[in-house]
């Protein structure tokens, strides 16, 4: 359980924050914890702080954090005085005195990012506006169980630049993945994360931003999408759906990939919007895998950031 030892007591706000021995090494553990090889025990106490709606992100967190004989928290801001206005400096410098870790799921990255300076404690990124990190390291397990290993593949992502965007872009480049993001050029990614992701590709990985589905989803091998308005943009729904329409993952588009393509999708789903239906329950979707992956994952993570 090397993992545990690299990562011990550090923070986990973006995807790059680790490397490609990184990945690897957690990934290894979550594949050993997930088949039973390997029982450790963590008498530990981890926080939830979700500003956020959750439905897999709280439950998997919970259910590693009791499974690993530890503790669990529900810091919900609408019943604790960080709903009330309490300064989230004040705030943590507390919470870093009662808890041994802490899952915050928020709007800013800027937030996290205090939090983490003023508690000594690993504070884990469960989603925010820039990135999301645990969801991407379960998805890289699910992709990794599934082709074995990462060399040669191709991922595409179709839909809004969005969070999830933003760490496929970083985890692809780190791992070695090709990545390749169809957005409307309205709704394309960062930037400066893009930027990132060239940075930190392998020189002979790929990294493409396009406008075009078709194009993108070309021979590739893992297809994945998301919502197209995420939280708190609910009131564009309706508008951002025939800016979109054509970055849906349906039979037809699927036609393009690979023939032993996979789709991936973060949950949940719209469906008949950015997935059919007929694609979400057919037989490339590795969706519900994929999901269970996130709890595999993350108690994986809560062991290696832990001194336990």
């Amino acid at each position: 359980m090397e993992a545990i030892n690299d990562l011990q007591g550090r923070d986990l706000l973006s995807i790059a924050d680790l490397n490609h021995q990184e990945i690897d090494q957690l990934l290894t553990l979550a594949a050993q914890l997930k088949h039973k090889e390997i029982e450790p025990r963590c008498s530990k106490v981890l926080g939830l702080l979700f500003y956020k709606a959750s439905t897999r992100t709280r439950v998997s967190f919970s259910v590693a954090m009791y499974q690993l004989g530890g503790q669990v928290i529900d810091l919900n801001p609408s019943v604790t005085q960080v709903g009330r206005g309490e300064p989230i400096a004040d705030t943590a410098r507390v919470l870093d005195r009662y808890l041994d870790i802490l899952a915050i799921r928020t709007f800013k990255q800027e937030d996290l990012e205090t939090f983490a300076h003023y508690a000594n404690i690993p504070v884990i990124n469960a989603l925010s506006d820039l990135e999301h990190p645990c969801q991407i390291l379960a998805d890289l397990l699910t992709i990794q169980e599934c082709f074995g290993s990462f060399s040669g593949l191709t991922l595409t992502y179709l839909g809004d630049g969005n969070n999830v965007a933003h760490s496929l872009l970083l985890a692809g480049a780190i791992a070695g993945i090709n990545v390749r993001l169809a957005t409307p050029a309205t709704h394309q990614p960062d930037p400066a994360i893009v930027k990132q992701a060239q940075s930190l590709k392998h020189s002979n990985r790929e990294i493409t931003i396009t406008s075009d589905p078709l194009a993108a989803v070309k021979d590739a091998q893992v297809i994945y999408t998301d919502v197209w308005a995420s939280m708190g943009q609910e009131a564009e729904s309706e508008a951002r759906i025939p800016i979109f329409a054509p970055y849906q993952i349906n039979a037809e588009l699927l036609k393009q990939a690979d023939s032993e393509a996979i789709v991936l999708h973060c949950l949940p789903a719209h469906r008949e919007e950015e997935i059919t239906t007929e694609v979400i329950e057919g037989k490339q979707s590795r969706v519900w895998q994929q999901a269970e992956n996130r709890m595999h994952a993350q108690k994986a993570l809560i062991l290696s950031l832990l001194d336990t």
